[in-house]
């Protein structure tokens, strides 16, 4: 069990780890070694998540889900094997953790009588010098 939070735990069972060969900094290393990590997280699995969770977790993982539902992280930014697993692993945490967060409703509040008095007054002043630069009119 990998701990998100201290009522939450991932299950070891529902991520998969796939290596492929990766991009970038290794020198001749990048052409022989696999050294990038797609880790894959199944949503629908033995990680049983509270429903609130999992709506905000499949919003946040955007199209890093796929239509099987499954979350796919790649982290190829290190140059071995290892530390791009932790990286893959501790994104995915991030990302389960902050999908616990509930987010703060938002209210509305009314606009203030003298804010909206001030937006009229400078929509006139505004008015009055653009009106100010017309070319003027002949009163023959």
């Amino acid at each position: 069990m990998i701990p998100v939070t201290p009522s939450l735990a991932l299950d070891e069972r529902d991520l998969d780890e796939r290596f492929i060969r990766a991009a970038g900094p290794g020198g001749q290393n990048v052409n022989k070694v696999s050294t990038a990590v797609e880790l894959r997280f199944r949503l629908g699995g033995h990680t049983v998540l509270p429903e609130d969770v999992r709506k905000r977790l499949e919003a946040l993982a955007g199209r890093r889900l796929t239509l099987d539902g499954e979350i796919i992280i790649r982290a190829d930014e290190h140059r071995t094997q290892d530390r791009n697993r932790q990286a893959a692993l501790a994104r995915l945490v991030a990302l389960i953790e902050q999908a616990t967060h509930k987010p703060k409703p938002r209210h509305k509040t009314k606009v203030p009588r003298a804010e909206r008095q001030r937006r009229l007054d400078h929509k006139v002043r505004r008015g009055d010098v653009k009106a100010g630069r017309a070319r003027p009119r002949g009163e023959d």
